[in-house]
């Protein structure tokens, strides 16, 4: 099997590649300067030369609050980007795997956010990513649109290392106590997509780690697996004053994930105590 992931240099990127390599496929892993998603010409030339089965797409722009001031960037990667690897998968007759976020929901819902429910992004981060969703949609049938959520891993920067290098430097941390997610662990996503990509059961998947937690919480949790006393304080979103507003709660409920794949990811508990050791 030859698989094709864009973004390879990221986070997500990295695990996705080893995981596949683990299980013997053909890796051809492209960093952003391999692979420039938003000229069309270049990901067909690129996708045609190399004869991906699977392109899996963990590029992306991250930045939520910078979205805010660049939105055509943040377009032009989240939602030009899959529109091109779509069309090109399509003359290759390639499968692509693309992965969303969380961020296309609102967070007002009481409850999880299953894959019937309307996104309605509250920031030009998530428009940008649910452009990307319905671009790519009218633009191939064979593809997996993997929405996941507060990433962490080995191989780049997120929260976890972030508090432990807060609390290690100042001992003193705030964190927002007011918005409500679940952690995801990059090696149990990746499994997770690999799995997904042999169901050959298209659609929109959501893929966590099971459970949900505060940021704060997350924090707590953090500290308390490696043994740090830390002056933890929560706060509310407002006192942060970020220019992207986020939703409260991003919960994403992850049927029919088990009946396609015959499992659920792990705890965020369980992943996060194995990637701290």
């Amino acid at each position: 099997m030859r698989v094709m992931i864009t973004g390879a240099a990221g986070m997500l990127g990295r695990a996705v590649a080893a995981e596949f390599a683990s299980r013997e496929a053909e890796v051809i892993a492209l960093k952003r300067t391999d692979l420039d998603i938003t000229d069309l010409k270049l990901v067909r030339r690129v996708t045609c030369c190399e004869k991906p089965e699977i392109v899996i797409n963990c590029a992306a722009y991250t930045n939520v609050d910078g979205a805010e001031t660049e939105p055509h960037l943040a377009f032009l990667i989240n939602g030009l980007g899959p529109r091109n690897l779509a069309v090109a998968c399509r003359e290759a007759g390639a499968i692509l795997v693309h992965v969303s976020t969380d961020y296309v929901f609102d967070g007002n819902k009481p409850g999880a956010y299953s894959i019937y429910d309307d996104p309605c992004p509250s920031n030009i981060y998530g428009n940008s990513k649910l452009w990307g969703e319905k671009a790519l949609s009218v633009n191939t049938n064979t593809y997996y649109i993997v929405r996941t959520s507060w990433l962490f891993g080995p191989g780049g920067n997120n929260f976890v290392m972030t508090m432990l290098r807060l609390g290690r430097d100042e001992g003193k941390v705030r964190v927002v106590n007011d918005q409500t997610g679940s952690p995801t662990y990059t090696v149990d996503l990746a499994r997770g997509i690999a799995d997904l990509c042999a169901s050959g059961c298209y659609g929109i998947y959501h893929i966590t780690n099971q459970g949900s937690v505060t940021w704060h919480d997350f924090a707590k949790a953090i500290f308390a697996r490696k043994g740090l006393s830390v002056d933890l304080t929560p706060c509310n979103t407002m006192f942060m004053g970020r220019p992207a507003r986020r939703p409260q709660n991003s919960v994403l409920d992850p049927f029919p994930l088990q009946e396609t794949i015959g499992y659920l990811l792990p705890t965020w508990e369980d992943a996060l105590a194995r990637y701290l050791g």
